[in-house]
C-alpha cells in the first residue's frame, strides 16, 4: 500500500442489535435468548475492518441529531475513522439494524431501518468528488439510492468496490455494473442480477456484464470469483461460526486491502476468506482482534 493511501467509504451507519436464541426459534412467540447492541452499517462496518487491517479510511454517511449520532461520532473517533465528509442532519433519526439469529448463530431474521442514508443525494457526491478521486479506492454500500449510486459511478474516477447489501438492493447496480472494479454479492443477490443460481456461473456472467472483478460469496462453499484471466473457486476455511452477521463485511474490507498491496484475485479471495473466518468466530459484528498478522496467522493454520 502506497504512503499517503486512504479510502473513502459511502453508505450506511446505524446501530446493530443482535439477539441469539438459546433454542430453536419458535415464531410469534417469546424466545429465550442475549441481546447485545453496537454500532454496525455496512458502510461503516467495511470501514472499521479496513481501520483494523491497517488502512487509513474515511467514511461519508448520514449524521442523525440524536444521541445515538454523537457516540456514533465517539466511537469513530476513537477508532481513528475519519467523519468529515459526512453531513449532519440535525432532525435525523440514527437508523437501526435489528437481527434474530438461531442458536446456531445463523441469521434467521432481520430489519434494517437505513432512511437516513437518503441524505446522502447526488449532490452530497457532487461536493466531495475531490476527495473521493483523491482515494485509492471507494466503497459504496447500495443502501445508497439509485440516482446516488448513479452519480457516484459516472462522476468518481476512483477504483469502485461495491456491496450489493440484499436481494432487493442489488437492483440499484444493474445499470452501473461497467465502471465496477469489483463487486462483492452473495450467490442471492448474485442470482438476482444475473438470473444463474450457480455462484460461479453468476461471477462469470456478471464479469461479462461489464464488472472488472466478482467475488461471489457461496456461503460454507467460499467464494467464486471472475476477473479478466479467470474463473474459480476458493473453498472456505474451516470455522466455528458464532456470529455471521459481519462476515461480508470484513470480507469486504479485506478485498479491498488486497487490492491496495497488489494481491492476484486469488490471492485477495484467500486473505478475505480469511478475515472473514475471524470475523464470524467473534461475537462482535468487527472483530476487535482483526488485523493483517491475525489474518496471516489465520491462513497459516488452515494452509
Amino acid at each position: 500500500m502506497r504512503d499517503g493511501a486512504y479510502v473513502a467509504v459511502v453508505g450506511a451507519a446505524n446501530v446493530d442489535i443482535l439477539g441469539r436464541s438459546l433454542r430453536p426459534l419458535r415464531a410469534r412467540d417469546s424466545n429465550p435468548g442475549a441481546v447485545v447492541s453496537s454500532f454496525g452499517g455496512v458502510g461503516r462496518n467495511v470501514a472499521h475492518n479496513l481501520r483494523l487491517l491497517g488502512v487509513p479510511t474515511g467514511l461519508l454517511t448520514a449524521l442523525g441529531g440524536d444521541g445515538w449520532a454523537r457516540a456514533l461520532e465517539e466511537d469513530c473517533a476513537a477508532i481513528g475513522l475519519d467523519l468529515s465528509q459526512s453531513p449532519r442532519m440535525p432532525d435525523g433519526r440514527t437508523g437501526v439494524y435489528l437481527a434474530i439469529a438461531g442458536p446456531d448463530g445463523d441469521m434467521a431474521l432481520a430489519l434494517c431501518d437505513t432512511a437516513l442514508t437518503d441524505a446522502l443525494t447526488p449532490e452530497v457526491i457532487e461536493a466531495r468528488l475531490p476527495w473521493l478521486n483523491a482515494a485509492a479506492a471507494v466503497v459504496f454500500d447500495c443502501n445508497l439510492s439509485q440516482p446516488t449510486i448513479e452519480a457516484l459511478c459516472a462522476r468518481c474516477t476512483a477504483p469502485l468496490f461495491a456491496d450489493p447489501v440484499s436481494v432487493a438492493k442489488a437492483e440499484r447496480l444493474r445499470g452501473v455494473l461497467p465502471y465496477l472494479h469489483t463487486i462483492k454479492p452473495n450467490r442471492l443477490e448474485a442470482e438476482a442480477l444475473t438470473g444463474e443460481s450457480d455462484a460461479l456461473t453468476a461471477a462469470r456472467a456478471l464479469r461479462e456484464m461489464g464488472a472488472r472483478r466478482v467475488f461471489v460469496s457461496d456461503g460454507t462453499d467460499g467464494l467464486a470469483l471472475a476477473d479478466e484471466t479467470r474463473a474459480l473457486r476458493v473453498p472456505c476455511l474451516p470455522v466455528e461460526l458464532v456470529n455471521a452477521t459481519g462476515g461480508g463485511d470484513a470480507v469486504m474490507a479485506a478485498l479491498v486491502r488486497a487490492y491496495l498491496d497488489g494481491k492476484s484475485a486469488g490471492d485477495a479471495a484467500r486473505f478475505a476468506l480469511a478475515a472473514g473466518a475471524i470475523a464470524v468466530e467473534s461475537a462482535e459484528t468487527v472483530c476487535a482482534g482483526m488485523s493483517c498478522a491475525a489474518v496471516a496467522r489465520k491462513l497459516g493454520v488452515m494452509s
